[in-house]
């Protein structure tokens, strides 16, 4: 059994780590901190986890979390970089759920964050934490930055069409929307009932933090620079990314279906749906399952690409724990093969 802590334990991604791994075989999860909240039982916060998760908060302590064989970070960005040096050189290994890790030019992650970059010498050794891309660097990772929920969604929808070479790279969209709990568990106006219920709106058009990771990662799989419109949307539910991708394809006679079915064929938690599909957010959420459709309307040349993901699972805490099982060498789906939940 390895021992696992958990940094920033009072938000929903955190909150979401400790339902999964409360279902785990091989982890246990013997530190769970928050500064705000030490001292309080979890299941006082969460009561949904009473009975299954018996620990307190404690306050972060590098003492007690040096002797995990694995820390989760679920705290805001700009956090894990402080403590995530020392830990590595105690021999933890770690799974970043926030931006710290995710983009290797530490100008670019300074422009788009608002503050430096503390420890730029990790960002090389970072590995991107997309396992149907990256899984087997994933395995013998020290430091794994886990992708953000948007752009889990729009890459994994425009990988086939990207590797394969079947479409324009300089005219991708990508129109993507999320559920409320994407923005984290804080008070703010946006989020808050009387102004995301019954609402549907776009935002960050002008430019969004995600932004950049996606097409970082795109273009490594393009092989060359990527021209990305990418508009995020908050929509009227809790849980859940939907997003509508669209390129030009530049092979008329590519059998699409095929192509995603092939490269996605031995993945664990892709989905490729049958031929005229429309998957919804219904259909993933509480699960690690990501389901794609591929169309081509009217037979023409544009592709849409439609994914859905639970925002909190396979866009955050899910893929965190399928991060962890592929760098520990459990079995890729321990702890995450639960069906979604419906209605």
């Amino acid at each position: 059994m390895i021992r696992v802590g958990i940094v920033g334990g009072t938000g929903y991604t955190g909150a979401e780590l400790l339902r999964l791994l409360a279902g785990h075989r091989q982890a246990s999860v013997v530190a769970v901190t928050s500064r705000g909240e030490a001292g309080r039982p979890v299941a006082d916060l969460f009561p949904g986890l009473r009975g299954r998760v018996d620990l307190s908060y404690i306050e972060p302590d590098a003492e007690i979390l040096s002797e995990c064989d694995l820390v989760f970070f679920a705290t805001p960005n700009g956090t894990a970089m402080d403590a995530v040096p020392a830990l590595l050189d105690a021999g933890v290994r770690i799974v970043d759920l926030a931006a710290d890790f995710r983009l290797r030019d530490k100008k670019l992650w300074a422009a788009w964050y608002g503050m430096e970059h503390r420890c730029p010498e990790l960002l090389d050794e970072a590995v991107y934490g997309l396992p149907e891309v990256n899984r087997e660097r994933i395995r013998s990772a020290r430091l794994v930055a886990n992708p953000g929920c948007y752009p889990t969604a729009v890459q994994l929808g425009f990988l086939p069409l990207l590797e394969a070479g079947l479409v324009d790279t300089d005219r991708l969209i990508a129109d993507a929307k999320s559920g409320v709990s994407g923005a984290g568990r804080k008070l703010a106006l946006n989020t808050l009932f009387c102004q995301a219920g019954d609402n549907f709106k776009a935002y960050g058009v002008p430019g969004h933090r995600h932004l950049p990771e996606i097409a970082q990662e795109l273009e490594v799989a393009a092989g060359k620079s990527v021209g990305l419109t990418f508009v995020p949307h908050l929509t009227p539910m809790i849980r859940g990314i939907h997003a509508t991708l669209y390129a030009e394809l530049i092979v008329a006679d590519a059998d699409l279906q095929t192509v995603y079915e092939e490269r996605f064929s031995e993945e664990p938690f892709v989905d490729v749906m049958p031929p005229g599909s429309h998957p919804d957010t219904s259909s993933v959420r509480g699960s690690n399952m990501l389901r794609i459709a591929c169309h081509r309307p009217g037979n023409g040349n544009t592709v849409v690409v439609l994914v859905a993901e639970d925002n909190l699972v396979k866009g955050a805490s899910g893929q965190a724990i399928q991060n962890m099982n592929i760098m520990l060498g459990f079995d890729e789906r321990e702890g995450l093969s639960s069906a979604a939940l419906g209605p």
